[in-house]
């Protein structure tokens, strides 16, 4: 089959009205943003593409103006399935003015059923998603009043007497997808990319789908000049390659242009540490990091979790475990705020379908997440909240399989103040938002499942530390300094048990000196 090479301006002409659209990428990384923008501009100026459905896995966008952020036009998109929305916020305030039908599926599943896609199977059989809202016998992932009426995507069955949800298979018509470099027959590598995400999965869906690939690379190369190691996706299933006209829609995520120690080209040195300060988030990351075991395979989800990863480097104790980010790479040092989804000096990259392979499979020891509101079951949201929709991303996939779960967040949120020293907490100024609620929103970690799986969850706080039961939450520590009764038990609509072992949390977390942390 003979490649077209074309602009970007030229494969966004190509996309016709009404058609299932896919992107790749996590963040910024292996995302095909020169392509993206066109189709903005074709559409600012021509009223098309319309209609589309967009299907995609992970957040892609900056919050600002790049990534999905492009077909964020009402219009524009009729119907969206995706993962994450919180990076492409504009996208979810359209869903939330009932805008556009709108699925907010498992980023694995969604990562998953474009395997299911390329093989034509009718979709994917998992346990992930059981008594969220995604279960269908809640909402079934349907995200507005717009959207209630439409087809369903997600049914409940049962399988020897055990009980499953099934995802249904979507076909894609075009595909857009990042590489690094291709070679005249279409070959494409990734060598300098830090995730590969799920491109591979992705061009298979679509090509076998009867749809078209564009893929938007830094450079063409000669036909045999790549490493076949280096191809992730082959040339017989791209269509046209588009070659960047600048190195700003090539970067390596949307905040780093490039950086070889992301992508595992070079071992790059370490900046120098800085520590950070005595906050509530470091109280509440000290906690967690002394839940970590040695030689645990490990998540941190974002947020305050992330800020795990640097007690653990300020203790000593980073090497005693291996990092794993849900975009694909394993070991190293994840990296935050617009670079999520890499790590520095990974030991591995492997593709994201793969990696939720893993985790589905319970190859996650621990996993660190964050948590927007709590009930006094101990159910949590994360999803959708405050008129906002972050999206599930791989939170489900993450909270129902691993060994061991942790929630990190602030016990209230939106002005807390607090005084943290001398081995104690005060509460200064208390937060406007109560975090554990009487119900929350949407139930995106189901309190009841994790009770019949048997699976040990704790919910860490600066002030407060809750263990599930199947009584609900219960009370097992707080921190030195607080009145229980003032600044925990009175700030929630159902009252925890108290542990019998209660105790007061370690006065070494409240302290400006290293904490002398040991595995």
């Amino acid at each position: 089959m003979a490649i077209k090479f074309i602009t970007a301006k030229e494969a966004a002409a190509l996309v016709p009205n009404g058609v299932t659209f896919a992107s790749n990428g996590f963040m910024g990384t292996a995302f095909a943003e020169e392509i993206a923008m066109e189709l903005e501009n074709r559409f600012l100026a021509t009223g098309e593409p319309n209609n589309l459905t967009l299907f995609f896995c992970a957040a892609q966008g900056d919050n600002k103006e790049r990534g999905l952020l492009h077909l964020a036009h009402e219009g524009m998109v009729r119907r969206v399935i995706g993962g994450h929305y919180g990076m492409a916020r504009k996208l979810g305030e359209l869903v939330v003015k009932n805008k556009m039908i709108a699925y907010d599926l498992p980023q694995g599943v969604i990562a998953h059923l474009l395997r299911t896609t390329a093989a034509h199977l009718p979709g994917e059989l998992t346990r992930v998603g059981l008594g969220t809202f995604v279960d269908p016998r809640m909402s079934g992932g349907k995200m507005n009043e717009l959207t209630k009426n439409e087809e369903d995507l997600v049914k409940f069955v049962k399988v020897d007497g055990k009980e499953y949800l099934f995802y249904k298979s979507i076909p894609i018509d075009y595909a857009i997808i990042g590489g690094t470099y291709a070679d005249e027959n279409g070959n494409i590598s990734f060598e300098k990319e830090g995730s590969k995400s799920e491109a591979l999965a992705l061009a298979q869906a679509c090509k076998n789908s009867g749809g078209k690939v564009f893929v938007q690379v830094q450079r063409v190369v000669k036909a045999g000049s790549l490493d076949p190691q280096k191809v992730e996706i082959p040339g017989i299933l791209v269509d046209s390659v588009v070659v960047a006209s600048d190195m700003k829609y090539c970067m390596q995520n949307f905040k780093t242009a490039y950086n070889p120690g992301c992508s595992g080209e070079h071992r790059m040195g370490l900046a120098e540490f800085i520590p950070e300060p005595l906050n509530n988030k470091k109280v509440i990351a000290r906690r967690a990091a002394m839940e970590l075991t040695e030689g645990s395979v490990v998540n941190l989800g974002v947020g305050i979790p992330e800020y795990i990863s640097s007690v653990a480097v300020e203790e000593g104790i980073s090497k005693k475990f291996t990092l794993t980010v849900e975009s694909g790479p394993i070991g190293g040092s994840p990296q935050s705020g617009l670079d999520f989804g890499e790590s520095l000096n990974p030991e591995c990259i492997i593709a994201m379908p793969s990696m939720f392979d893993f985790y589905d499979g319970g190859g996650l020891d621990q996993a660190f997440v964050g948590f927007a509101q709590s009930d006094g079951e101990g159910n949590v949201n994360v999803s959708m909240f405050c008129g906002r929709l972050p999206g599930c991303g791989g939170f489900i996939d993450i909270t129902q399989n691993s060994k061991n779960l942790y929630f990190c967040g602030t016990f209230t949120a939106a002005g807390l103040e607090t005084e943290i020293g001398d081995g104690k907490l005060k509460i200064i100024s208390e937060g406007k938002s109560k975090k554990f609620c009487e119900q929350i929103e949407q139930i995106t970690f189901s309190a009841k499942t994790a009770i019949e799986s048997n699976l040990p969850v704790m919910y860490i706080t600066e002030r407060a530390v809750f263990r599930l039961t199947k009584d609900g939450l219960v009370l097992c520590e707080a921190a030195p300094g607080i009145d229980v009764e003032k600044d925990i038990l009175a700030l929630m609509p159902t009252r925890p048990k108290i542990s019998p072992d209660f105790h007061l949390m370690d006065a070494r977390i409240f302290t400006d000196e290293k904490m002398g942390l040991h595995l």
